[in-house]
């Protein structure tokens, strides 16, 4: 059996993943078009997406499964994060990163997450995306409502 790093012991992970349709996102373009991407997007995401025809639904319906699923693994619920922030962010080498903001960070705080992976892919129409959230012990064993009862992930 492989060893294990002492700060893996004490750390916990959560996952969220979601799937979208792309022509959904085609459809909230053609129907909304800016006022869409202000709401969902930020002005990083939506230059990331730019193509030669404009905003490449592909992927922004890979950046909106993101949001998604980085709002199931903070447990974001009904709790009022706006799309903003969080951030689907692709770096110079191509891979992609989260970055938190506002009342998302805040959430990630109170529950203990040092960082968050992200994995996005689109192909026959869907995009879909996994976020990881690492979540240190101390934090794992808190519920939403504060109680200590550990939670089985």
């Amino acid at each position: 059996m492989a060893a294990v790093c002492d700060a893996c012991r004490s750390m916990n992970l959560r996952v969220g993943i979601d799937t979208v349709a792309v022509a959904a996102v085609r459809e909230a373009l053609a129907a909304h078009g800016d006022r869409y991407l202000e709401r969902v997007y930020t002005a990083r995401e939506i230059a990331d997406c730019a193509g030669a025809e404009g905003p490449d639904p592909e992927r922004l319906a890979a950046r909106f499964a993101a949001k998604e699923a980085a709002l199931k693994a903070l447990r974001a619920g009904d709790g009022g994060v706006p799309w903003s922030a969080v951030e689907v962010r692709r770096e110079p080498g191509g891979h992609t990163e989260m970055a938190l903001s506002g009342p998302a960070a805040a959430l990630a705080e109170r529950a203990g997450i040092s960082g968050l992976a992200v994995s996005l892919t689109h192909e026959a129409g869907l995009a879909s995306a996994v976020v990881v959230a690492a979540v240190l012990e101390e934090s794992a064993r808190r519920t939403d409502t504060g109680s200590n009862a550990p939670e089985s992930l």
